[in-house]
């Protein structure tokens, strides 16, 4: 069982900081069999400077980083489907093509700057990772970065987070990776003095266990697709806290699938902002799935 995609787009600009994007779409492909698409998105100059010659030379150099990055990943053993040169702005572009072509991954690039990293092609990968309809993988500048030895999975009991869980999984069965699949629950309530007491206790012992219950459930949907039970981990912290102490945890930066929005525990908070803190802040791939 597996739901990984049949079509992928990478998006690239033929820089450093998108080689190893580049070569996750390719292994992804090869390995899975996908249909690989490539994209790469050329702007005009602005203002008085915008001439016929100008506009020309800029779609040359477009069309000749596109015919570069085809020629390397054929070069590597992958077929690609088609190249597609887009003009106009990238987020804009690139979630077009996507939607056009019906495909089910998106693959970036990122560079890393320090704690809190700027995702490749600036704002607008940002936009493409907030805003794209199909799950965005984010790869980021470094030898070790591909391909991944484990997945951390945010887990928080909801469908977006089943089918985030799925694809996560879908991938690490590709590699053979290991998988832990984490729950993180930051609004337990406190446990009050006097009488009361007795009570909450209870009352959180018996939450704690049936989200231990929910967690375990979740493990063996994964099993199906990953051929073993996955490894499960529960948190008191907040998710995007839980999520990146672990993946810190390991000396290659892990695979991290979240999605882009769901049920944070009780508290009904957007994952929005999960992903948010976890794609700036990972040391390693982020996978984001979208609400659908």
């Amino acid at each position: 069982m597996s739901v990984f995609p049949t079509k992928i787009l990478l998006a690239t600009d033929g820089s450093e900081d998108a080689a190893q994007a580049t070569e996750a779409a390719r292994d992804l492909a090869v390995r899975s069999g996908s249909e690989l698409h490539v994209v790469h998105v050329w702007h005009d100059v602005p203002g008085p400077y915008r001439r016929g010659f100008v506009k020309r030379e800029l779609r040359r150099q477009g069309q000749e980083i596109l015919d570069e990055q085809v020629l390397k990943l054929e070069s590597a053993g992958c077929k690609v489907t088609k190249a597609h040169l887009r003009e106009g702005r990238t987020s804009n572009e690139v979630i077009e093509l996507s939607d056009e072509l019906g495909v089910g991954l998106l693959v970036v690039g990122s560079r890393g700057l320090g704690t809190v990293r700027r995702i490749l092609m600036g704002s607008h990968s940002e936009e493409i990772v907030h805003r794209a309809r199909v799950p965005v993988l984010v790869v980021r500048r470094g030898d070790s970065a591909w391909p991944p030895s484990r997945v951390i999975i945010g887990e928080d009991f909801s469908d977006d987070a089943r089918q985030t869980g799925e694809f996560g999984a879908s991938i690490a069965a590709l590699y053979e990776a290991e998988v832990v699949l984490i729950y993180a629950h930051p609004d337990m309530p406190e446990v009050p003095p006097g009488e009361a007491r007795d009570a909450a206790v209870q009352e959180l012992g018996d939450m704690r266990k049936r989200n231990e219950e929910r967690l375990d459930s979740r493990a063996e949907e994964l099993a199906e697709i990953l051929g073993s039970r996955p490894g499960v981990r529960m948190s008191d912290g907040y998710p995007a806290t839980a999520i990146l102490e672990a993946a810190q945890q390991d000396a290659k930066p892990p695979l991290i699938a979240v999605g882009s929005r769901g049920l944070a525990g009780a508290s009904r908070t957007r994952l929005g902002s999960v992903s948010t803190k976890v794609v700036t802040a990972a040391p390693g791939p982020v996978l984001v799935v979208p609400h659908t």
